[in-house]
């Protein structure tokens, strides 16, 4: 990574070092235009590109040139005309009103000469509003009647340069950001080690295809209705897996969107044709609301035979018993209830900082401190144990340095692609060697970005508590349920934990205000705890009556 902040020209030096990465690993899936753009950016001045790279860098495609200003860059007319010959910025863009309107202050958008009437007395959202409701118009920045005297200038390649930072950060949640907040200090990452074919895709389709789906969510969220965006990605389909599982999890979400709309139907549709993990236990609802319990329970049945999850099989067991009652059909055996301790606290209250909170300060005793952990205390305890194979530097799992965990976390072959170095991590909890490795960790590797350590929650003083107090196969037992699903079992662990270090004993609580009820995934820890007798209970709060 460059050394950044050093200079003014920080962020050229920043996109350099990605074009040069991006170069290193992904020539083969370069178009013609890409390695075009990468030689020829090369060859400008630099004021040039550090203009260019400041403008990529921001939001949007179009710019006044009365309002850039940077120190580094000088005369700003002087650095752009480079950049205009290349094609790279052009002037006069045809833009449409919104766009206008978001380049203008309220003074000058009123100032055109549109025929608005008293536009000046209008607030700049409603003289918006009045402008659009005169019809599409779309024209130049010079030609706009009244525009103040200024030059447009407008990215042509900002689509590129999306390829481009989709090829190093392999996805397009992450930006430029990230160099500027890991210099800072505000995030910073564990340093894997990277080889030339680390790398996050092997195809040019599977990076169209990444964008071809990232757009259609986009219009999603936009409120495009859904049958249109079903319409414009019918015949998507990827040959690489995980692409192909953000195509169903998409599909998956409108569905979801169908359903609010109540258009059961079609989201029912929908659903059966999906391949996403929950999409079988939505259909067997729809099929239940549309009062089709055949249906819903032949799908429930099939379904059982291979779950995909311990939630799924939650869920399904409880149709099919649901079901079975209506149809007079066989169900599933009632999960017996845990034997989980549970009581009634009446408390003084709401208690403003939460029930959590009310209920530890109840709990907690000079020899016996009580700590708000939910998921965080066993997620932490497990990332700083297994932090080696968790950051192991295997094919498809990193290929830039601003990850804060493998690529293929969420895959059904994470776990057993490392089960060697699992195996190793859960080894130190028999012989007695995690205590220290989980010490050594949390201090050599504090502050480093973790899908599982909760720095701001485990000081010294938890850490030392819980490796003195929780027995080491209790650790065990909940690193192995983690490996089964991280996913679903990362949650659902209960809020609270309470430490007597004098006996070397600790217990969870489970807390439920007025009105809250047990979540399925916490039901599944509980009785979890209670197959393998974690000491732990449940605690119901009502307030006290106001006299």
């Amino acid at each position: 990574m460059p050394e950044l902040l050093a200079t003014d020209f920080y962020y050229l030096r920043n996109f350099e070092f990605v074009l040069d990465w991006v170069d290193a690993r992904y020539a083969d899936l370069l178009s013609a235009d890409e390695h075009a753009f990468a030689r020829a950016f090369t060859a400008q001045p630099e004021a040039s590109r550090a203009l260019l790279v400041r403008l990529i860098m921001r939001k949007g495609d179009h710019f006044r040139a009365s309002r850039l200003a940077y120190e580094e860059v000088g005369d700003i007319e002087r650095a752009a005309q480079p950049l205009l010959e290349q094609g790279w910025l052009v002037t006069d863009q045809a833009i449409e009103i919104d766009t206008l309107a978001r380049l203008l202050l309220k003074g000058e958008l009123a100032g055109l000469d549109l025929g608005i009437s008293q536009a000046s007395k209008l607030g700049k959202q409603a003289l918006l509003e009045a402008l659009i409701a005169q019809g599409p118009n779309s024209r130049p920045w010079s030609e706009w009647p009244g525009i103040p005297s200024d030059v447009l200038y407008s990215l042509t390649i900002s689509p590129l340069c999306e390829r481009l930072r989709l090829l190093f950060f392999g996805n397009l949640a992450q930006d430029w950001s990230e160099f500027v907040l890991a210099e800072l200090g505000v995030q910073q990452y564990e340093q894997v080690p990277f080889c030339t074919e680390s790398r996050s895709f092997h195809r040019a389709a599977d990076v169209d295809d990444y964008i071809y789906l990232g757009r259609y969510r986009d219009q999603l969220e936009a409120g495009v209705d859904v049958a249109e965006v079903l319409a414009l990605c019918a015949d998507f389909a990827s040959e690489n897996p995980w692409i192909e599982r953000r195509h169903q999890r998409l599909r998956f979400q409108l569905g979801q969107q169908l359903e609010r709309e109540q258009r059961l139907e079609e989201a029912l549709t929908l659903y059966l044709q999906c391949q996403h993990s929950e999409a079988r236990q939505r259909a067997v609802r729809l099929h239940e609301r549309l009062d089709q319990p055949e249906q819903a329970y032949a799908l429930a049945s099939s379904a059982l035979a291979a779950p995909h999850s311990a939630a799924e099989q939650q869920l399904l067991e409880r149709a099919l018993r649901r079901l079975g009652r209506k149809l007079s059909q066989p169900t599933p055996a009632a999960v017996p209830e845990t034997d989980t301790p549970t009581r009634l606290l009446t408390l003084p209250g709401p208690d403003p900082l939460g029930v959590e909170h009310a209920v530890a300060e109840h709990l907690a005793q000079p020899e016996a401190p009580v700590f708000y952990v939910e998921n965080g205390l066993i997620c932490s305890l497990f990332g700083l144990l297994c932090w080696d194979a968790l950051f192991a530097p295997l094919p498809g799992a990193f290929f830039h340095p601003f990850q804060s965990g493998p690529a293929d976390l969420h895959d059904a072959e994470f776990a057993s692609r490392r089960s060697s170095l699992f195996a190793d991590a859960l080894a130190a909890i028999d012989d007695g060697r995690y205590v220290e490795i989980i010490r050594q960790r949390w201090q050599s590797k504090h502050g480093l970005q973790s899908p599982f350590v909760f720095w701001g929650l485990l000081d010294e003083a938890l850490l030392d508590l819980a490796l003195q107090c929780i027995p080491a196969q209790h650790l065990k037992r909940w690193c192995e349920r983690m490996l089964k699903d991280i996913r679903a079992n990362r949650a659902g662990m209960p809020d609270l934990i309470q430490f007597w270090p004098g006996e070397r004993r600790y217990r969870m609580v489970e807390v439920k205000g007025p009105g809250d009820r047990l979540q399925d995934n916490q039901r599944r820890w509980l009785a979890f705890c209670a197959e393998h007798r974690m000491p732990v209970e449940v605690v119901h709060v009502q307030w006290e009556p106001i006299a």
